[in-house]
């Protein structure tokens, strides 16, 4: 007689291999070029499939999510069902994810990262430089947000949710004159006509992890986890996890403008990460190097040493606001 559970691992092992993804095109490019990814070392095209899965941060519209919970508003319906079992593994973009992940759930794969720079879209001008005085700037993203005020106090900026599509429809609705998006999804997505200027990252520092993408997976999965060996890219792996061992040194969240950037040339890593207030008038910037084997405590480091320079109010004082 078969042991109870047998015949759900039986058939789970018959369907064909389930990826979870949000429903935005951007979200579905990624799942796709996972799903091409793991096509092109040996998985039979019929033997990967799809499950479109609605995020709480798919739902909410028109309001700023860090006042419902920020980042794992759009992993938590997918998290549920990778440790249900109704998914194999789940595709994300890895800034989505909180630094802390559920219990149960790993990162199996995070791929060869796409440019990590943000992009301007304006619709009469050319520059950031060039917005006139009392220009709309539309962005949710406080790091964003905080960013270009620090660079121009004089611009509006408001509130700008939607995916990628959705906000450039926005300015041609007239709703504001620019926006600032992250380069890579413009790629990805065919797009990169609209952008007026690419924004250096010394203007523009990213968002942690900015321009990768994930591969989450129930831990001790060890099928998953031999098909998803070959689609890790090391070196954007190890950058991402300075980056996020600086995240979560900060306790980083949707309420927190926060950048980060780690890069690695040869065997040395460099990193340079930033906070601010949100009205872009007070900035700490830390710079670190050191032995790729180091990336973790390079990125913890950086951010002791942001709070020491910064003070422990620093954050606290707008976080929970």
């Amino acid at each position: 007689m078969p042991a109870l559970g047998d015949s759900k691992k039986t058939a789970l092992r018959m369907r064909p291999l389930l990826i979870g993804t949000r429903g935005s095109p951007l979200a579905l490019w990624q799942a796709n070029h996972v799903r091409d990814l793991l096509i092109a070392n040996g998985l039979p095209p019929c033997d990967v499939d799809f499950a479109v899965i609605k995020t709480s941060g798919d739902t909410i519209q028109d309001v700023a999510l860090r006042e419902f919970g920020g980042k794992g508003l759009f992993t938590k319906e997918i998290d549920e069902a990778l440790l249900g079992g109704r998914i194999d593994l789940a595709v994300h973009s890895m800034k989505d994810l909180p630094t802390v992940l559920p219990s149960g759930i790993a990162i199996g794969a995070t791929l060869r990262r796409g440019d990590v720079r943000d992009a301007l879209i304006a619709r009469d001008w050319q520059s950031v430089k060039q917005l006139p005085p009392g220009a709309v700037l539309g962005t949710s993203s406080l790091r964003r947000q905080a960013q270009i005020r620090r660079l121009r106090p004089d611009l509006e900026i408001i509130g700008f949710r939607g995916n990628v599509e959705t906000r450039i429809r926005k300015l041609d609705e007239g709703k504001a004159q620019a926006t600032v998006l992250a380069l890579a999804g413009l790629e990805r997505l065919g797009l990169t006509d609209h952008v007026t200027e690419i924004l250096p990252t010394v203007l523009m520092l990213p968002a942690v992890a900015q321009g990768a993408i994930g591969v989450a997976m129930r831990e001790k999965d060890g099928r998953v986890a031999a098909l998803l060996a070959p689609l890790n890219d090391v070196a954007t792996a190890t950058a991402v996890d300075c980056e996020r061992s600086f995240l979560k040194e900060l306790d980083g969240s949707c309420r927190t403008p926060i950048a980060g950037l780690a890069e690695i040339e040869n065997d040395l890593l460099r990193f340079r990460g930033l906070i601010l207030t949100p009205d872009g008038k007070t900035w700490h910037e830390v710079e670190m190097a050191g032995q790729v084997a180091d990336a973790a405590r390079i990125g913890s480091d950086a951010g002791k040493d942001l709070l020491a320079s910064a003070g422990p109010d620093f954050l606290t004082d707008f976080r929970a606001g």
